[in-house]
């Protein structure tokens, strides 16, 4: 078939994009290799972005998450410095769950990921197939893209592509030449467990920044039914000269460390410990090409110092659906024309991206995290820029301001 837009991956970043071209009046073609409902290793932790780039989607798309009982609503994160200080920090200070909107929810992929793509379906301008899997991309001479499966079966004919086929994509490797960078890229693992016990009654997500296991750190996030989503990151280059095995680390670590080893000793692992990759937002990347586009994990923007995915795929989603319309409205699909979109993917996730990555680096400094750790305990600054990572607070007009960063380390109530 010939179409003007096509769009590779129903997951956050795919459908995004799908639900705001129909929003827009434009039809498109959504294919996934998968059959939905299918699960994605992922921490499963959906920060305020993510509900405000619901919002943006349909004003009473928040509404239908929070009621879903796929969720649970989170008020804030635990952060557990190395050494050993907890720190709290809700996403909304002296919060009221009577009263207020939770600005988090924690949710496994498998069901949010459905969520959206139930809501793709409900749209007639978008013609979305699964499990169909393209592994060729072919440019024409009249500059449109021909996509076909292993066998060669042709699928379709394109004017646009838009690339959201997650971090494994072969088309961002291999023909946007986003190679895999140690240093820019985090090895994690993944497994859902019950019987956890300590769990936060306000749902806080963990990040565990355990010493000996520096510069990656373990999460415990919580899930509906008692559950929990367990797993360890670090970045692959860390991973490589320190020769660690996650695997064993994470056992270990469950077993053996103070924080945890009491809350663990009667849980139950529900199924395998699951591996995936991460390319990070750390270095900045071109997003687009001749006639396409690059989403999410795809385009490499995942945040360097959380590792939070889901809300980036859906930011680059929305911009991505904005400038395939304009490209569609002028014909113009060139290199020059589409780079606007990484200009406008930048200029939203862009300085963020920096101080996430600086924020990073704190990791290989154990005393100045645990110094900051102890800070951020008398610092409205700090503790609010922590908690911003997750939730949707634009910090690029503070970010400008040289004062900030003064606060940021020394400022104090």
């Amino acid at each position: 078939m010939e179409t003007d837009i096509c769009i590779l991956g129903a997951g956050p970043g795919g459908a995004t994009a799908a639900l705001h071209l129909a929003n827009a009046g434009y039809r498109c073609l959504l294919l996934d290799r998968a059959t939905f409902p299918r699960d994605k290793v992922c921490g499963d932790a959906l920060s305020g972005k993510v509900i405000n780039e619901l919002r943006r989607i349909g004003e009473e798309l928040p509404a239908r998450l929070t009621a879903a009982p796929m969720q649970v609503p989170s008020w804030g994160i635990d952060f557990f410095a190395p050494n050993g200080r907890r720190l709290g920090i809700p996403f909304r200070p002296d919060f009221d769950k009577t009263r207020h909107a939770a600005a988090g929810h924690i949710a496994k992929r498998l069901d949010f990921d459905n969520f959206l793509v139930e809501e793709v379906r409900r749209r007639p301008e978008i013609d979305f197939r699964e499990n169909v899997d393209i592994t060729q991309h072919e440019r024409l001479p009249d500059g449109r893209w021909c996509l076909r499966t292993a066998d060669g079966t042709e699928v379709a004919t394109v004017k646009l592509l838009l690339v959201a086929n997650g971090a494994q994509s072969s088309f961002a490797r291999q023909i946007a030449g986003h190679a895999l960078e140690p240093d820019h890229h985090c090895a994690g693992l993944r497994a859902y467990y019950e019987g956890v016990t300590g769990l936060s009654p306000d749902n806080f997500i963990e990040l565990h920044f355990i010493k000996d296991f520096l510069p990656g750190y373990l999460w415990v996030f919580p899930l509906p039914n008692g559950q929990a989503n367990v797993g360890v990151g670090m970045l692959t280059s860390a991973v490589s000269k320190k020769k660690v095995n996650l695997r064993a680390r994470l056992a270990e670590m469950l077993e053996t460390h103070p924080a945890l080893k009491e809350r663990f000793a009667n849980a139950t692992r529900l199924g395998p410990v699951r591996g995936f990759g991460l390319p990070l937002g750390s270095k900045r990347r071109s997003l687009s090409g001749a006639a396409y586009l690059l989403l999410g994990d795809a385009g490499s923007l995942i945040d360097p110092f959380s590792g939070e995915g889901i809300s980036h795929a859906m930011v680059s989603g929305r911009h991505a659906a904005d400038w395939a319309a304009q490209a569609v409205r002028a014909q113009n699909f060139s290199p020059e024309f589409l780079q606007q979109y990484d200009a406008a993917v930048y200029r939203r996730l862009g300085q963020e991206l920096r101080l996430s990555r600086a924020m990073q680096r704190l990791l290989n400094f154990p005393t100045l995290f645990n110094f900051i750790a102890n800070r951020a305990a008398n610092n409205p600054t700090l503790a609010e820029t922590l908690s911003s990572m997750f939730m949707d607070l634009d910090m690029r007009e503070r970010l400008r301001q040289p004062g900030f960063y003064v606060k940021l380390l020394f400022g104090s109530k």
